[in-house]
């Protein structure tokens, strides 16, 4: 869920991978292996993104599935999941559906 979370971010931003990476200071496709879900983000990064977006990072660790190695799981979990559910569905209404990448 935190990679969707940090994609969403993004698309909410009308920003372009590569833009993202710059506001961010890391590679490009650091980014695009976040948002795959390929690598996980450290807290360092988390932090640039709570800083870039101007957001608390409890905001955005709403959204890791697990929290000192153990899973998260219960009411947390599912009130997460609605709330990226509900984002996608204003992502794609509003035609920024999966917004350029590169």
């Amino acid at each position: 869920m935190l990679a969707e979370a940090l994609r969403l971010i993004r698309v909410y931003h009308d920003l372009k991978q590569k833009d993202a990476a710059a506001r961010l200071g890391v590679s490009t496709s650091y980014i695009s292996d976040i948002e795959r879900g390929d690598k996980t983000p450290t807290l360092a990064v988390i932090q640039k993104y709570a800083t870039a977006f101007d957001m608390p990072v409890s905001s955005i660790m709403f959204f890791a599935e697990s929290l000192d190695g153990a899973p998260v799981s219960g009411p947390r979990s599912f009130v997460a999941g609605k709330v990226l559910a509900l984002l996608q569905f204003l992502e794609a209404r509003s035609g920024r559906e999966h917004a350029e990448q590169a």
